[in-house]
């Protein structure tokens, strides 16, 4: 198989760098009669970091061709590395290690309360048995993923039974994320510890410095709440309405705080069509991220919190180059140059 070769100025640094695929690793040692298929600026791959590909609707079952597509959609745009806190049903074995589709880590199938999420999709267990659950699917994939919270008025997972989740799944050697849209299941996640917190709308601000220190990661999803907002403002005055306006009218202030605050802000898209990452980050720069930081939240930082080091000596062989800079040209997100994945140009 023919070596494949990048150069250019490695992100997040900057620094010139000339690299070579040997296998499904960098190398920077010189591969003779490697083949140059781009040279510019290298991401070391995009990552959507909260995606639910394989299931044309909610409630729909897992279907194996539209994972594929998906996960293609994904590649197509520069996105090599994905997490998936829910899935319609348990993946097929290629799910993460198939050419031409991204890396994948996931949570297997939501898990939650009886009578709340979408029929059809995920696991119920009593708040008795939801720790169990948990662990017993992040000993099987890494990751489990709770919704603690649902519709306006139903009950939330209360602290202690979150509490008693995060210890087991950590106990099985995996990680806890979950589903949180409202203040009160804001609070129960950061004090429970979790790992990950996805959405996050109506969290409090005054929380953000407690989960930095402790690293809870938040995905704010914010593209897809903020793009929802004015469909939800033109509805009829009701309690869905209220708590919908109120959360997402300041959720991209409270994106932009946790950045500030030093929380690890996760890119993720959430919703169809997929291969969206550049308008969630495009989202986090018209809240007040610093492109930088938005570009971050969607490669380096993102692939680090998921155990995937960058450009260097060793790493998984993952890019995306671009003609510049995309840190002051945003627009070169849709436009790359190459796509890279597994050592092998997409």
């Amino acid at each position: 198989m023919t070596v494949l070769r990048v150069r250019g100025f490695a992100l997040p640094d900057g620094e010139p760098i000339d690299l070579y695929a040997d296998g499904d690793r960098w190398t920077t040692d010189p591969v003779a009669g490697a083949e140059l298929v781009a040279e510019g600026w290298l991401l070391p791959g995009l990552v959507d970091a909260h995606t639910h590909p394989g299931a044309e609707a909610p409630g729909q079952p897992l279907d194996h061709d539209i994972l594929r597509q998906d996960l293609q959609a994904h590649l197509y745009a520069g996105v090599t590395l994905i997490r998936s806190p829910g899935l319609a049903d348990d993946p097929p074995d290629w799910f993460g290690h198939a050419d031409g589709t991204p890396r994948a880590v996931h949570a297997g199938p939501w898990i939650a309360q009886f009578g709340q999420f979408f029929d059809g999709w995920g696991r119920r267990a009593s708040l008795a048995g939801l720790p169990a659950v948990a662990a017993e699917q992040a000993a099987r994939t890494g990751w489990a993923k709770i919704v603690i919270d649902w519709r306006v008025g139903q009950e939330i997972v209360p602290v202690g039974v979150l509490r008693e989740a995060v210890t087991r799944v950590h106990g099985a050697g995996g990680r806890l994320a979950v589903h949180s849209q409202h203040p009160e299941g804001g609070v129960v996640a950061v004090e429970a510890g979790v790992d990950s917190l996805e959405h996050g709308m109506g969290l409090d601000p005054a929380l953000l410095p407690r989960m930095a220190e402790q690293g809870t990661a938040l995905t704010p999803t914010l593209s897809v709440i903020t793009g929802s907002l004015a469909k939800a403002v033109a509805e009829p005055d009701s309690p869905r309405k209220r708590w919908y306006v109120s959360g997402a009218s300041v959720h991209g202030d409270l994106t932009a705080a946790a950045v500030e605050a030093g929380v690890t802000v996760l890119a993720g898209t959430d919703s169809r069509p997929h291969g969206g990452i550049a308008e969630e980050i495009q989202a986090m720069y018209a809240a007040g991220v610093s492109p930088h930081e938005a570009i971050a939240a969607a490669s380096w930082k993102a692939r680090s919190y998921l155990g995937l080091p960058g450009l260097v000596d060793g790493a998984p062989a993952d890019a995306v180059v671009y003609e510049t800079d995309p840190r002051t040209d945003l627009g070169q997100l849709l436009k790359p140059r190459a796509v890279i994945v597994r050592g092998r140009r997409v």
